[in-house]
């Protein structure tokens, strides 16, 4: 199935913005959803929708079996042993807060490490500088090279004895920069550390395998792999998670409650109080679904021979810089001349295409790159060529726009 067959199966796509026909190059920031995920969520709504695990009824029955056959999509789908490794969270935020929170700080000391990148998501920074602030660890950060890359000597430095803690994004969201993360798992384990993924950019582009990687943690959110909003995943070794202590506490969570104590339950659900995310989990099941017919394999290398594609002919407008290494996944961040890139998105926005304009959570990293914010466009499975010229034909337009204002 190419490109334009798949398009057409996203309802959202088929419009015009601003008397032009979409052309949505922000699939980083989310993804749109198709048909099957949409008629899979209004299924639940229309026919069982109903809490889970705690009724003998039959919607509810219904329900958990949803609920928990979405989980066990999830265990196929990234190879985790057991589905007490999956826990569902509001999304990849959510998730590596929980790890920060319930494990970080109950293992960190003053004098132990904690080891990040400058190209990380606040999501996978601020987490850390709260561990170590309120542990009294040291927060270290693995420097990158001039094209946006780490390198693994600069990681064997970087890494020592001390180090209880390594959090990495696989795929940066703003350079698509692909990191070497199966051989800095290696490294941090050589050095007693736990490693842990930010897979918010990775999970719907690759193909992961947590048996070949071998994290200790990994995260990731369903909404940028054509799933709902306000679901994602939070997969963890089960020894890890069983020696932490929940962060959320009431229904759903617990086995046993007095007036003085109470007890959890076993994985996953002491993770999951309250009333859980049901049909952002079947959403997530059946998007899991689609994109494991079409292959990830296959979308990633659209992906990457769409960025390509658009580069070469990006390239050739005067004063036009993108970011990041050669070898990337499909996002492209630029900055075009002196025109702030809020102008270029908002002169893109009149054409209907949409890209994204800003800091993209990641202030640290602008200040590496010496820039106070960058465009971004990214793709994903349903963009296609036209969409590219598309983008490059608005850029040129956005030049000779601001061009003959400011001249």
């Amino acid at each position: 199935m190419n490109a334009t067959e798949l398009r057409a199966q996203f309802p959202i796509l088929d419009q015009e913005v601003n008397g032009h026909p979409l052309v949505y190059l922000d699939s980083a920031a989310t993804s749109h959803k198709p048909v099957q995920v949409i008629e899979a969520v209004s299924d639940y709504y229309r026919r069982y929708n109903s809490n889970v695990h705690r009724g003998v009824h039959t919607l509810g029955n219904y329900a958990t079996e949803g609920y928990e056959g979405a989980r066990e999509k999830v265990r196929r789908f990234i190879n985790a042993k057991s589905t007490k490794e999956i826990i569902f969270t509001r999304g990849t935020t959510t998730a590596l807060n929980t790890v920060a929170s319930s494990y970080a700080r109950t293992v960190c000391r003053e004098g132990d490490e904690i080891v990040i990148t400058p190209m990380e998501h606040h999501s996978n920074l601020i987490p850390w500088q709260q561990v170590a602030k309120a542990t009294g660890a040291t927060l270290k950060y693995i420097p990158l090279q001039e094209d946006g890359t780490i390198s693994i000597e600069d990681a064997r430095k970087t890494i020592t004895p001390n180090t209880k803690i390594v959090s990495m994004v696989y795929v940066s969201n703003v350079l698509g920069t692909i990191n070497p993360i199966k051989e800095i798992t290696s490294i941090a384990h050589e050095n007693g550390a736990v490693m842990v993924v930010d897979g918010a950019q990775s999970t719907p582009h690759l193909k992961v395998d947590m048996q070949d990687i071998d994290c200790d943690f990994y995260a990731f959110s369903g909404h940028k792999m054509c799933a709902p909003t306000g679901i994602g995943v939070l997969y963890g070794k089960q020894h890890l998670l069983e020696q932490m202590e929940p962060i959320e506490f009431g229904g759903e969570m617990i086995d046993f409650v007095d007036l003085q104590e109470s007890t959890w339950k076993e994985l996953p659900w002491k993770f999951e109080g309250g009333t859980p995310l049901i049909a952002g989990a079947v959403g997530l099941g059946a998007a899991i679904d689609f994109l494991a017919e079409i292959g990830l394999e296959n979308i990633l290398k659209h992906e990457q021979e769409l960025a390509t594609y658009a580069l070469e002919k990006l390239n050739t407008i005067e004063g036009f810089t993108s970011f990041g290494p050669a070898k990337r996944s499909g996002v492209i961040t630029f900055n075009l001349d002196t025109v702030h890139p809020h102008d270029v998105a908002t002169v893109l926005d009149s054409q209907g295409i949409a890209i994204r304009a800003g800091h993209h959570c990641a202030q640290p990293l602008m200040k590496w790159l010496n820039v106070t914010a960058t465009a971004r466009a990214s793709f994903y499975l349903y963009n296609t060529e036209e969409d590219a010229d598309k983008l490059v034909a608005g850029l040129i337009k956005a030049k000779e726009y601001f061009g003959h204002v400011y001249g």
